[in-house]
């Protein structure tokens, strides 16, 4: 399932079927995230745990519906997202989100509200361009909270989708990276094309197309 977020607010749920069928998307600016390591021994051990009737039935019913090749197993995104992102308060100023990109190196990051409900992303060619339309206020500029300037849209995961359809979706729209995010549109992590790689890399029945 895929979700697009308008400052925000849900423009579109659905699979990535109707994601596919939109007429128009606003481009989504790259991201450039550090993944999380430590979770590909755990996942191979819990995917070679899960050998009971009720889960292989639960599992071949998905890949049926999905038309994927039941002997394959279904990775989720969730097994190998980055967990702890680093993400901002929408209530922060725009030189706190530049502080934050400049500290830990990366592009681009999500914005959340209360709850770690998803607001939309942040990265430095956003503040560069809002300072170049004033340069004479940068100050200003710089004063201002994330929640008062416009967010361009994104597009979401939620942890249960399948990585294949996430890897197609990254590539077919440009993403290096997509938010993951509950039926409550709470962020929980993100995958990157860095936590997919690695996937491909250290697991061995992973294959990314089938």
């Amino acid at each position: 399932m895929f979700a697009i977020y308008n400052n925000g607010n849900v423009d579109f749920k659905s699979t990535s079927d109707d994601l596919y069928a939109l007429k128009s998307i606003e481009k989504v600016q790259p991201s450039h995230l550090r993944a999380e390591d430590g979770y590909f021994e755990n996942l191979i051990k819990q995917q070679n745990n899960r050998n009971s009737e009720s889960n292989k039935e639960a599992l071949n019913s998905y890949k049926k519906m999905a038309n994927i090749d039941t002997s394959d197993i279904v990775f989720h995104v969730k097994d190998i997202m980055t967990k702890d992102c680093i993400y901002i308060d929408s209530k922060s100023t725009i030189q706190d989100a530049y502080n934050v990109l400049r500290e830990f190196k990366i592009g681009q990051m999500p914005i959340v509200s209360f709850g770690k409900r998803i607001m939309g992303m942040i990265d430095k060619k956003m503040i560069l361009n809002l300072l170049m339309e004033d340069i004479e206020n940068s100050k200003h500029i710089l004063e201002r909270k994330i929640e008062d300037i416009y967010l361009p849209q994104i597009i979401t995961t939620d942890p249960l989708t399948d990585i294949r359809k996430v890897a197609k979706v990254m590539i077919d729209f440009k993403l290096h990276a997509i938010p993951i995010v509950t039926e409550n549109d709470t962020l929980i992590g993100i995958v990157s094309k860095t936590d997919i790689i690695k996937a491909v890399s250290h697991i061995p029945q992973f294959q990314l197309w089938s």
